[in-house]
């Protein structure tokens, strides 16, 4: 039974990759707690596991003394003498109390540790390779729902998709297959425990390092992302090279990269404009597709006054203040909007004033801007 307990350890090595001397340590010490509740002894024990020769012995560790007080802590020097006349009062001497019927107690001592490091093992392996998942796209299958989860399969482990961070214009269908954004990863006594989102802004940042090579290669950044899941994003990217178009990069030809995007998230409007470390070209490519008379900028407060033009003024507001807000939230300003008219009675432009925007594209059409100012909630972009 020794052999077939090394060699069993040695798989489990190889094939769980489960450190053998964690093993042997774990089952010495089980074998020896199994040693003293079985024997009803008290005496300190060592147990030795011999792999060259297979075997398991147990060895009971006594302090030599002058006078024996306690016979299964300790051992007079005259016998110790008998072992080996070297011993001197005060060293421990190792006696081997193995017994008889120990490889039937030792098979049941192995049985529980091994089954319970190899559980232990598995779920910090499994841990190990999605901590590194963290805040990446993984791809999954639909597996079950309840009141609160989606949980998704992404192998080795079951993630949960929580409805809040589910996309509103989507339905599951078990058996569905999705990509979903690592948001946390948990180790917990029994298992990881992962976290995914679909309305995440790391998704559609994810997204696009995946479909555009220049993103993933560095040669476009992607600087901010904004995003109202389901509905409408902005996304702000920045190539060092003059030469690179980084918005055209992100369309590729006849704008397939950005469709496959698009269609991956059930046909969210997506608006790619350039980044400037210029504040004026900045906000005026967020606002993007509406046209920027003049950009006045509070440095103190980082916060912008945007001068459209009258007949843009709607647009760009946006449906609910949404295109104001996702520019806010993509440049980090404050923006303030005002129409051309109310600017010029404030006195804050004057005939000649003209936009400093730069090359930003808009995916959609604008019919959803048509509708009447009085529809608007203006506090919703200041």
């Amino acid at each position: 039974m020794n052999k077939e307990l090394f060699e069993a350890i040695n798989f489990l090595e190889k094939e769980k990759g489960i450190n053998k001397s964690i093993l042997i340590e774990a089952l010495e010490a089980a074998l020896i707690s199994a040693y003293k509740k079985n024997f009803k002894s008290a005496t300190n024990v060592r147990v030795d596991l011999n792999e060259e020769y297979g075997k398991m012995s147990v060895y009971a560790q006594k302090e030599i003394v002058e006078q024996v007080d306690d016979p299964q802590q300790q051992i007079s020097i005259e016998e110790a003498s008998q072992i080996n006349p070297s011993y001197e009062v005060g060293d421990v001497v190792e006696i081997e109390v193995t017994p008889r019927d120990f490889g039937r107690i030792a098979a049941q001592a192995a049985k529980q540790v091994v089954t319970q490091r190899v559980r232990e093992a598995e779920r910090g392996i499994i841990f190990n390779e999605y901590i590194d998942r963290e805040d990446d796209i993984m791809n999954g299958t639909v597996q079950r729902m309840d009141g609160r989860f989606i949980y998704v399969n992404l192998g080795k482990v079951e993630a949960k998709l929580p409805e809040s961070e589910c996309m509103p214009t989507e339905t599951y269908q078990v058996h569905d297959r999705i990509k979903v954004y690592v948001t946390k990863v948990e180790n917990t006594s029994k298992g990881p425990n992962i976290f995914v989102s679909r309305t995440h802004p790391g998704l559609l940042k994810r997204l696009f390092e995946m479909e555009v090579p220049e993103i993933y290669d560095g040669t476009v950044e992607v600087k901010s992302v904004a995003r109202e899941a389901g509905d409408r994003s902005k996304i702000s990217v920045y190539a060092r090279d003059e030469e690179v178009d980084a918005v055209g990069s992100c369309v590729g030809q006849k704008g397939q990269r950005v469709q496959t995007i698009v269609d991956e998230l059930k046909g969210e409007k997506i608006d790619i404009v350039e980044w400037s470390e210029d504040p004026i070209v900045y906000v005026s490519n967020a606002l993007s597709p509406s046209k920027v008379v003049r950009v006045i900028v509070d440095e103190e407060n980082k916060a912008t006054t945007v001068v459209v033009p009258d007949y843009q003024l709607s647009l760009a507001i946006g449906k609910r203040g949404q295109n104001a807000r996702l520019a806010a939230k993509l440049t980090g300003w404050k923006i303030d909007i005002k129409s051309e008219t109310e600017a010029r009675d404030e006195g804050l432009i004057v005939a000649g004033d003209v936009d400093k925007s730069k090359e930003s594209i808009h995916y959609d059409d604008t019919s959803e801007y048509d509708e009447s100012l009085e529809d608007l909630d203006e506090d919703l972009f200041k």
